[in-house]
C-alpha cells in the first residue's frame, strides 16, 4: 500500500482534472464558509449563545467535511469508481439545506422548521451511507478496506443522534429527560459521527502526513478498535437514556479501551519517524487531545459529573481534537486535490504551512486556556482569542488557495457555489435576528449585568427574585400592577447553564451555577413573557409570565382550591435530584435547664413540591424552622439574627411575655434576644409576628416547640410534623396576597414540602410504639391528622390527654391553626401506612406521606 493511499482516487473512468478541482473547490469552500460563520459567531459579533457557534462548527463545518472527505477516502481505500459528482453535489446541497433549517429552527424557536431540517439532514446522511455501503459491498477489499466501516458506523451514530437533537430542541420529555437526551445526543454525534470518522481516517492519514509507511499493526488494531468503540458507544448511550450510571460508566470505559488500542499504531508511526510539517503536528496534537479527552470523559462520568463538569470536555474535543484534525487534514490535502501541477502544489503547501509552529503553539495554548477557564476566569477569554485567531487565519489562507479555482468554474459550478453561499448567508441572517430578539418599542432603557455579577436595580423599582433550575423558572408567574417598574434578580441554581430573556426587552448573560444577573424590564404596561433562550429549554418549560392587573386580576377566579399563583402539586411527580426530605425525627429533650439557640432569618429557595421551587423566608434556612424541645420549667434563650432582606420578628407561643418587647420587629442586620420559661407542657407554634402575619407565615416563617408533659412515657420512635398551607409565588407578591385574602392555597403540606414522605417514607417496625407530634401552622386551614390502617390509643391535644391506652381508640387529631398535640400508635403488620390530613382536599394537594413498617 502506498503511503499516499488517502490522497489519490482510483477510478476506471478518470474525471477531467478541472471538474475534480471544481468539485473540491466549491465543496471545501462550503466547509470554509461554515468555519467563517463559526468564528464570527464565537467572537460575539452576534448575541447568540455558545450553542450556535458549536453547532455551526459541528453540524456545519465538520459534518460537511466528513461527507466530502469520507467519500473521497472510501473511493481510494476500496479502489472503487467515484460516484457521479452530480449526485454527490445533490446530496451535499440537501445536507446544507437541512443544516440551515435546523439552525434557523432552533434559533427562531420554530419547531416545525427544526423537525423539517432534522429530517432533511437525516435523509442526506442516509443517502451518503447508502453510497458508502454500496461501494463497500462491491469492492474487492484490501487490508485497509475495513476502515470504511468506521464511516458506515459513524453514519449510523448520526442517524440515531439526530432525532435526539430534534427532541432536545422541541423540549419533548421536559426536565426529566433533558439531561439524558443531551448526554446521549452529544456522545452519539461527537463520539460516534465525528470521532469514529476521525479515528478511522487517522489510521491512514497520520502516517501519510508524517511521511512514512503504514505500521504493520494498523490492520489488527483497526479491527479491534472499531469493535471496542462501537460496543462502548452503544452501551454508554443505553445507560444514559436509562439513567443508569453503572451502565454508562461501563460503556464509556469500553470506548476508552478502543481509543487506547488506536494509540498503538499511532505511537508506532511516531517512533518510526518524527513529524516535520505543520499538518503532521496538527494531527499529532489532535491525537494527544483525543486521549486526554476520552480519559477525562470516563473520569467525569464515573464521578457523576453533569452540566458544567462535562462542559470541561468541550474545549478538548471541539478545538483540541476536532478543530486540529480538521485544519491539519485540510492543510495536508487541499494542495493535492486542488491540482495545478507540481509547482502549484508546492506553492500551496508553502502558503498553508507558513508560520506553522507559531500557529500550532497558539492553538493548543488556546485549548488549554479554555479548559482552565472554570478555575481561572481570565484564561477563558484569552484562550478564545487565541483559538479564534488561528481559525480566522486558516480560513483566510485556505480561501486564498481555493479562490482561483472558484473563479474558473463553469456556469453550473458557479450556480452551485452561488446557491451554497446564499444558503449560508440566509442562515446567518435568520439566526442573528432570532438570537438578537426584537427591539423594544416603548423606548424604555434596559440594562443587565455583565459577567454574571448581581447588579442592583434602579431606585423605586420593584425587584423580584427569579431562580432557574430543573427546566423551570421560579416563580412561573409574576403579577404586578400596571405601571410598575420591574427588575428581575435572576439566579441560576442549576448545574446546567441558563439565561433569561424578556420578550421585547433585555436578557442576561449565560449564567453558570450560582451566578446572578439583574434585568431591568422597565415599566410594565401589559403581560409579557420571559424564557431561557438556550435551545430546547423554553420548550421544556423554563419560562415565566409577567402579568399585569395585581390583586383584582388574581382574585377573579378562585374556584376549587387553586389560584393564579401556581399549579397544584402533582402527587405522582418526582423531586429533583439531590432533594432531601425534611428530617421529621424528633430527638429527645436535651439535658440541662437552659437552652441557648441562635436562630438566623434567611431568605432561601425551597423545593416546595416536586420540581416546584420558590424563594421562602425561613428561620434557620428550613421550612419549618428548627424544632425546639425541652421539659416543663426549662428556660430558652433564643438569639434572632435577621440575615434576610425585610424586617422580621418571632413569637413563641410556649412562653408568656409582653409582645411589645421581645416580639418586636428587627431590621436586616439586627439581633434580638428572646427569653422565656416553658412552664406549660404542649406542642407549641412559633412564628414571625411581623404584619401582615399571613404573608410571613405562608412564606415559611414558622416552627414547633415541644415541651414534654411530666408523665410522658417512653416510645420507640418520635416524629414531628408541622402542617401548613402552600402558596406558590413570590412572598408578598400580588398573586399570593390575593390568594391569602381569598383563603385559597395552592396546596397543603407537611414540613414545608408536598408529598415529600411518599418518596422518603418514615420508618417503623411491627410492634413498635410510635409517637407523632403535630402542630398546625395555618395560617388559615385546620388540620385533621390521620394514619391510614391503624388507630390511635393515645391522643394529647392542647396540654391535656384526650385518650389513654385501654380507654378506646381515636382516628384523627383535629387541630385549629396554631394548635398542637401528639398521638401514639402501634402497627400490627408490615406495609406502607399513609398519613394524611383527612380533609381530602388537603391530602390530595400535598398533605400526604407514608410510614414504611417492616417486620
Amino acid at each position: 500500500m502506498r503511503k499516499s493511499v488517502g490522497l489519490s482516487t482510483s477510478t476506471s473512468r478518470p474525471e477531467p482534472p478541472t471538474w475534480r478541482w471544481a468539485w473540491h473547490g466549491w465543496a471545501n469552500a462550503l466547509v470554509l464558509g461554515w468555519l467563517a460563520l463559526t468564528v464570527i459567531t464565537a467572537t460575539g459579533a452576534t448575541t447568540a449563545e455558545p450553542w450556535l457557534a458549536v453547532h455551526l462548527f459541528l453540524l456545519g463545518a465538520v459534518t460537511t467535511a466528513i461527507v466530502v472527505w469520507s467519500e473521497h477516502f472510501s473511493v481510494a481505500l476500496l479502489h472503487a469508481q467515484a460516484p457521479d459528482r452530480r449526485w454527490s453535489a445533490a446530496r451535499l446541497a440537501l445536507l446544507t439545506t437541512g443544516q440551515a433549517a435546523v439552525l434557523a429552527g432552533v434559533s427562531s424557536d420554530v419547531t416545525v422548521l427544526l423537525a423539517a431540517g432534522a429530517t432533511v439532514v437525516t435523509a442526506a446522511i442516509a443517502a451518503h451511507a447508502y453510497v458508502l455501503l454500496r461501494m463497500r459491498l462491491r469492492s474487492l477489499g484490501g487490508r485497509l478496506a475495513p476502515l470504511v466501516d468506521y464511516y458506515l458506523l459513524a453514519c449510523a451514530a448520526l442517524l440515531a443522534g439526530a432525532p435526539m437533537g430534534a427532541l432536545l430542541g422541541s423540549g419533548v420529555g421536559g426536565a426529566a429527560w433533558h439531561e439524558r437526551l443531551h448526554l446521549a445526543h452529544a456522545h452519539l454525534n461527537i463520539g460516534g459521527w465525528v470521532l469514529l470518522t476521525v479515528v478511522g481516517t487517522l489510521f491512514m492519514l497520520w502516517p501519510s502526513a508524517v511521511g512514512t509507511t503504514i505500521s504493520g499493526v494498523t490492520h489488527v488494531a483497526a479491527r479491534w478498535c472499531l469493535r471496542a468503540l462501537a460496543a462502548g458507544l452503544v452501551v454508554a448511550v443505553v445507560g444514559m437514556l436509562a439513567g443508569s450510571p453503572l451502565i454508562t460508566v461501563v460503556g464509556v470505559g469500553g470506548y476508552a479501551v478502543g481509543v487506547l488500542v488506536a494509540m498503538v499504531p499511532f505511537a508506532a508511526t511516531l517512533l518510526h519517524r518524527r513529524p516535520v510539517s505543520g499538518a503532521a503536528w496538527l494531527l499529532g496534537g489532535s491525537i494527544g487531545w483525543l486521549l486526554v479527552a476520552v480519559v477525562a470523559d470516563l473520569v467525569l462520568i464515573a464521578s457523576g459529573a453533569s452540566g458544567d463538569g462535562l462542559a470541561l470536555l468541550g474545549p478538548m474535543l471541539l478545538v483540541g481534537v476536532i478543530g486540529q484534525v480538521l485544519i491539519g487534514s485540510l492543510t495536508f490535502l487541499l494542495p493535492v486535490v486542488m491540482g495545478g501541477g507540481p509547482a502549484a502544489v508546492s506553492r500551496a503547501r508553502e502558503h498553508l504551512h507558513r508560520g506553522w509552529a507559531v500557529r500550532i503553539g497558539t492553538l493548543n495554548a488556546g485549548v488549554a486556556g479554555l479548559a482552565l477557564s472554570p478555575a481561572a476566569g481570565w484564561a477563558g477569554p484569552v484562550g478564545l482569542i487565541l483559538v479564534l485567531g488561528v481559525g480566522a487565519d486558516f480560513v483566510l489562507r485556505a480561501g486564498w488557495l481555493i479562490a482561483p479555482t472558484l473563479a474558473r468554474l463553469g456556469v453550473r459550478g458557479r450556480i452551485t457555489a452561488f446557491g451554497s453561499a446564499a444558503v449560508l448567508t440566509v442562515t446567518a441572517i435568520v439566526v442573528a435576528v432570532a438570537f438578537a430578539g426584537p427591539v423594544p418599542l416603548d423606548g424604555a432603557a434596559h440594562e443587565h449585568a455583565a459577567g454574571g455579577a448581581h447588579a442592583a436595580g434602579p431606585a423605586g423599582a420593584r425587584t423580584v427574585e427569579v431562580a432557574l433550575s430543573g427546566m423551570r423558572a421560579t416563580p412561573a408567574v409574576i403579577e404586578v400592577p400596571a405601571g410598575t417598574r420591574l427588575v428581575l434578580s435572576v439566579t441560576n441554581t442549576d448545574s446546567q447553564r441558563h439565561d433569561l430573556r424578556v420578550d421585547g426587552g433585555p436578557r442576561t448573560p449565560l449564567l453558570r451555577k450560582g451566578q446572578q444577573a439583574s434585568l431591568d424590564v422597565g415599566v410594565v404596561a401589559a403581560d409579557v413573557k420571559a424564557w431561557c433562550a438556550v435551545p430546547g429549554h423554553r420548550a421544556a418549560g423554563m419560562a415565566l409570565t409577567i402579568k399585569v392587573g395585581g390583586a383584582a386580576a388574581a382574585a377573579q377566579d378562585h374556584s376549587g382550591h387553586t389560584t393564579a399563583t401556581g399549579p397544584v402539586p402533582d402527587p405522582g411527580a418526582a423531586y429533583s435530584t439531590g432533594f432531601t426530605a425534611h428530617d421529621a425525627v424528633l430527638p429527645p429533650a436535651p439535658t440541662g435547664r437552659l437552652h441557648r439557640v441562635e436562630l438566623p432569618v434567611v431568605d432561601k429557595e425551597i423545593e416546595v413540591a416536586p420540581g416546584l421551587r420558590q424563594r421562602s423566608w425561613t428561620f434557620g434556612g428550613s421550612v419549618p424552622g428548627p424544632t425546639l424541645r425541652g421539659r416543663v420549667g426549662d428556660e430558652f434563650e433564643i438569639t434572632l439574627v435577621n440575615q434576610g432582606t425585610l424586617g422580621h420578628s418571632i413569637d413563641f407561643h410556649a412562653g408568656a411575655t409582653a409582645p411589645d418587647g421581645m416580639m418586636r420587629t428587627i431590621e436586616p442586620g439586627e439581633r434580638l434576644v428572646y427569653r422565656f420559661v416553658a412552664d406549660k407542657a404542649g406542642a407549641w407554634l412559633y412564628h414571625c409576628g411581623t404584619m401582615p402575619m399571613t404573608q410571613h407565615i405562608s412564606a415559611g416563617m414558622f416552627g414547633a416547640v415541644i415541651i414534654d408533659p411530666p408523665d410522658l412515657a417512653p416510645v420507640d420512635r418520635e416524629y414531628v410534623v408541622v402542617a401548613s398551607e402552600l402558596y406558590h409565588g413570590e412572598p408578598g407578591g400580588e398573586a399570593v396576597t390575593a390568594a391569602l385574602r381569598a383563603g385559597t392555597p395552592d396546596g397543603w403540606v407537611f414540613n414545608g414540602s408536598a408529598n415529600q414522605y411518599d418518596s422518603a417514607p418514615l420508618p417503623a417496625k411491627v410492634g413498635e410504639r410510635v409517637r407523632f407530634w403535630v402542630v398546625s401552622a395555618g395560617p388559615g386551614s385546620r388540620t385533621a391528622f390521620h394514619v391510614v390502617g391503624t388507630r390511635f390509643d393515645t391522643v394529647y391535644r392542647e396540654g391535656a390527654y384526650l385518650l389513654r391506652p385501654g380507654a378506646g381508640a381515636a382516628q384523627v387529631l383535629d387541630l385549629a391553626p396554631a394548635q398542637g398535640g401528639f398521638v401514639e400508635m402501634t402497627f400490627a403488620e408490615p406495609g406502607g401506612y399513609p398519613f394524611v390530613d383527612h380533609d381530602m382536599r388537603h391530602a390530595e394537594a400535598g398533605a400526604h406521606g407514608v410510614i414504611r413498617v417492616t417486620a
